[in-house]
C-alpha cells in the first residue's frame, strides 16, 4: 500500500470535492463528483451499494480519484487504487455521517441504503504546476 503524502492526506481531508473514475461494464470510464475523507490509512466516500459507482466497484474494484483545491486551482492529488472494503449498517453510517458533516455541518438523511468505501491507494501524485 501506498502512504497518502502531507500534502495529498490535507488535500482529501479539506472539505474539498473529489472526483473518482471507475469502470463501466463495456470498460468505459465513469467519472462522479464524491464527498470524501481520510478513514486511517485509506480514503473512504460513499454511495449507494446499487448507484452506477457501487455496480461498477463490486465488478471491478479499480478506482481513480482526483481532488484539487479550490483556492489554488493548480495544486492537487491523484490517487489510483483499489477499493478494499465496503463498511455498511452502523458502522457504515458513522463514517458517511461524519464524512456528510465535514461538507454540510449535519448527519446524511436517511431513507436510502448508503455505504462506505474504503480505498487502498496504490500510485499518489501530487503534481506541482507552475
Amino acid at each position: 500500500m501506498t502512504v497518502l503524502n502531507d500534502e495529498a492526506r490535507a488535500l482529501f481531508a479539506g472539505p474539498n470535492i473529489a472526483h473518482i473514475a471507475t469502470l463501466l461494464p463495456d470498460g468505459g470510464p465513469h467519472s462522479v463528483p464524491v464527498m470524501i475523507d481520510i478513514e486511517g490509512e485509506y480514503l473512504a466516500f460513499f454511495t449507494s451499494p446499487n448507484s452506477r459507482k457501487g455496480r461498477n466497484l463490486a465488478a471491478d474494484d479499480r478506482i481513480a480519484i482526483s481532488v484539487a483545491d479550490p483556492e489554488n486551482l493548480v495544486r492537487s492529488a491523484l490517487v489510483r487504487g483499489r477499493v478494499v472494503k465496503r463498511v455498511g449498517g452502523d458502522a457504515g453510517w458513522e463514517i458517511v455521517d461524519r464524512i456528510f458533516a465535514k461538507y454540510t455541518g449535519g448527519s446524511y438523511p436517511r431513507g436510502e441504503d448508503r455505504e462506505a468505501f474504503l480505498v487502498e491507494p496504490a500510485h499518489v501524485i501530487v503534481p506541482t504546476f507552475g
